[in-house]
């Protein structure tokens, strides 16, 4: 008898560092999880090479292939139930996921953000912008947050957060070096805590 493993999407745009940390977390901790697919507005990037070097499904999908941003979420969601997916992880996805999409997997959306929400949270804080603002307002500390995905930029329900220091003489890219090193444990965690709670 062959053990169910939950399907799993990720949604990326860059070179997929996050994407890289889960695949390899899943199949070092055994968790009963597998990557399927590999969604993407970029049709060449870093993740998406990743993903077909590693025998992962890859779908090319913008808006600009679509007369609609309705048709565009609706070929999203029928290609997300297609594929059966369960959970969808943002791994450095830059676009807004539709609301089409949040509806059809309420709560089985997560997405990590470079910071402590709700601080430095919301539309246009992303990347390097956070880890400015952050040193701007003179924090000690910083870190991310894996949360739940809802309609809001960076509203849903917090799953894990982790702290990193601030330390005299940072800059926004020695700062987002560390916490994306953070990220890369943190965002396995997280993910294993969301298994558990919806699939046990």
């Amino acid at each position: 008898m062959t053990t169910h493993k939950t399907r799993i999407a990720v949604f990326c745009s860059g070179s997929g560092s996050n994407f890289q940390a889960i695949f390899h977390a899943l199949k070092q901790r055994a968790i009963n999880a597998e990557i399927v697919l590999c969604l993407s507005n970029r049709s060449q990037c870093g993740a998406m090479e990743f993903a077909r070097e590693n025998g992962i499904a890859t779908l090319h999908l913008t808006e600009k292939q679509f007369d609609s941003f309705d048709g565009f979420a609706a070929a999203m969601v029928e290609s997300l139930k297609k594929e059966q997916i369960e959970i969808i992880v943002l791994a450095g996805y830059m676009r807004k996921v539709p609301d089409a999409v949040v509806e059809a997997f309420t709560d089985r959306i997560i997405n990590i953000h470079p910071a402590l929400l709700p601080k430095f949270g919301g539309e246009g804080m992303y990347g390097i912008h956070v880890h400015t603002a952050v040193l701007a307002a003179g924090e000690t500390e910083s870190g991310a947050t894996v949360h739940l995905v809802n309609e809001e930029y960076d509203k849903g329900r917090i799953l894990m957060q982790r702290k990193v220091a601030v330390l005299p003489g940072d800059t926004p890219e020695t700062l987002a070096a560390r916490v994306l090193a953070c990220e890369h444990t943190l965002y396995p965690d997280a993910l294993e805590k969301l298994l558990k709670e919806q699939f046990s």
